[in-house]
């Protein structure tokens, strides 16, 4: 039996790992906000961090202390943020996503293919809605997707896409990737990856109706972290997709 622990445990997700978790047959224990995170790392087998990107530094830090994995599924990341993940997986196992669900995982997979099979002609714009708490944009999911896209093309993300149209903005840029952000209601993440071709049109989606998902794919690839050394990781990997 593994020991997964919970940063952020009585959050939304936090609340929905520990369901996950138990579903697993699993041990867990967790921390809230001012709550000892070194403590967490000594007394876990392998952490999850859905928290907020401000507490990440600490929390890796904490990790590497320990020796201890982690599964980061927090969104909202900036580049210094994804040095100090390099810095960590130096020493410890770390996996790092915009989403865990695995039938997203399984999608940006598909992505990736479409892409690369389809010529430029195709345009590609990505389309997600999430409550309206959320506090980023693109959503770390459409982000993901996004950078599935360009790998399939052999361009950059940070160069080739569009986000925010707003105003006489001008023709579409050939080749860019497009972002459209929707905010309301209670929705948990819903994700549509357009390829807007000559005459025809493929669209291929995913429809999260419960943050469960996203909590039993963090869990599965919290029990697949443990056995693997130092190192960065994906959720594709989890699945055995490359």
């Amino acid at each position: 039996m593994t020991s997964i622990g919970i940063i952020g445990s009585a959050g939304r997700m936090g609340v929905a790992l520990a369901a996950a978790i138990s579903e697993a047959g699993q041990r867990r224990c967790g921390i809230d906000k001012g709550g000892d995170v070194g403590k967490l790392a000594d007394d876990a087998d392998v952490l999850v961090d859905f928290s907020s990107p401000a507490a990440l530094e600490t929390t890796l830090d904490a990790c590497v202390a320990a020796k201890k994995p982690i599964v980061i599924g927090t969104t909202g990341l900036e580049e210094r943020h994804h040095y100090l993940i390099d810095d960590a997986a130096a020493d410890i196992a770390v996996l790092q996503t915009g989403n865990t669900s695995l039938g997203v995982t399984l999608l940006a997979h598909l992505v990736r293919e479409a892409a690369a099979r389809l010529d430029p002609e195709y345009d590609i714009e990505i389309v997600e809605m999430h409550h309206r708490m959320k506090l980023d944009a693109p959503s770390g999911t459409a982000l993901l997707l996004g950078q599935a896209a360009a790998e399939g093309r052999g361009i950059s993300l940070a160069t080739c896409s569009e986000r925010g149209r707003d105003g006489v903005t001008g023709a579409r840029g050939h080749g860019k990737i497009g972002f459209a952000s929707l905010r309301g209601g209670t929705v948990a993440g819903d994700h549509d990856v357009i390829f807007a071709g000559p005459e025809e049109m493929i669209t291929l989606s995913h429809r999260a109706e419960n943050r469960m998902i996203f909590a039993r794919g963090a869990v599965r690839a919290a029990l697949w972290l443990t056995g693997q050394k130092a190192g960065r990781y994906t959720m594709p990997q989890v699945l055995g997709l490359n």
